[in-house]
């Protein structure tokens, strides 16, 4: 991590720059995930590889992984960390063995673009969203559909399970459409509740660890908060200036990251809804991000094939908001 530093007043502009630039995709990064450890990093792109990279000197360990030649557009790890769920192009759902390198599993049954995939609490599920208009979710052993959600929206972009996995929040596009968030019944696939305030397509959800607060991002620019109890809108998060892509809560402490088609990833506190620090400036569209476990550490990707590692401990620390128990 490097710092330039302006003083203005009493306060301090602080411009950063990547710790690790991982170069090795030969396309889009469209996804990208910490490994256990806190040493490794897993991307995914559309060149239809999956890669692991050393945080430490940002080289590629082995070969990349490969199953065919349809770009990788989501992945989540699951939450042991033994195994890694992809979303292809080709509206397949891919299981991988985190210590082998090896498919477990090729799940078929969507019809375009798999766009979002989530595991669910006990990682005996996965729910995958896709531009086909509909959810699946899949179980891990046998994997077979055992629910299909027809969600109204003509492409769906995003999905997640709720923390206490029984719900499910998509989000996508539709023509004449107001709504573009829908809440679902995780067991029976039966709707719950539309979510009315985006003026456009809803590219990524995050949902607050106590249950509390589902977290949206827009191709209007905003990110909007909501009350899960009452399903209100809390709050209307500005600053970017194109596209919200992506979304995460760090693991430690209430900051949220999104990343966005205006070559920006922005922090914010997630008490106040004020930003912390500075934009982190990238030289395309950032198409995906991931906090380390303890927060320290954020990964993102970009449309123009890197991979970037950045060390947020500074401008956290500065903040005030750099969780002291981690070490």
């Amino acid at each position: 991590m490097s710092f330039s530093a302006a003083a203005t007043g009493t306060q301090k502009t602080l411009a950063m720059t990547p710790c690790q630039i991982l170069k090795g995709h030969s396309d889009w990064v469209r996804g990208a995930i910490h490994l256990p450890g806190g040493q490794r990093i897993m991307t995914c792109s559309s060149d239809g590889s999956l890669r692991v990279w050393n945080l430490k000197t940002g080289e590629q360990i082995g070969d990349a992984w490969r199953n065919g030649k349809d770009g990788v557009v989501a992945i989540a790890l699951s939450l042991e960390g033994k195994k890694v769920v992809c979303g292809c192009v080709d509206g397949a759902v891919e299981l991988w063995d985190i210590d082998t390198g090896k498919i477990i599993a090729k799940w078929t049954g969507h019809t375009n673009c798999v766009a979002s995939v989530c595991w669910n609490r006990d990682c005996g599920r996965v729910v995958s969203a896709s531009r086909d208009g509909t959810g699946r979710v899949w179980d891990v052993d046998s994997g077979k559909t055992v629910l299909a959600i027809k969600t109204g929206l003509s492409e769906v972009y995003a999905v997640i399970y709720s923390p206490d996995t029984t719900m499910i929040a998509t989000g996508g596009e539709g023509k004449d459409l107001k709504e573009f968030i829908r809440i679902w019944d995780a067991k029976t696939g039966k709707l719950i509740t539309n979510l009315k305030g985006h003026i456009g397509e809803v590219y990524c959800l995050a949902w607050t660890a106590d249950g509390s607060t589902l977290i949206s991002g827009s191709m209007d620019c905003s990110i909007r908060t909501w009350n899960t109890t009452t399903w209100q809108q809390i709050r209307v998060l500005t600053g970017h200036t194109s596209a919200v892509y992506r979304i995460a809560i760090s693991p430690n402490g209430p900051i949220l990251a999104s990343a966005s088609w205006d070559k920006t990833t922005r922090l914010r506190n997630l008490e106040t809804g004020l930003p912390i620090g500075p934009p982190l400036q990238h030289p395309h569209v950032v198409a995906c991000l991931s906090f380390s476990t303890d927060g320290r550490l954020l990964a993102t990707g970009c449309w123009n094939s890197g991979a970037y590692s950045w060390d947020i401990s500074g401008i956290l620390e500065e903040a005030g908001l750099l969780n002291p128990t981690v070490s």
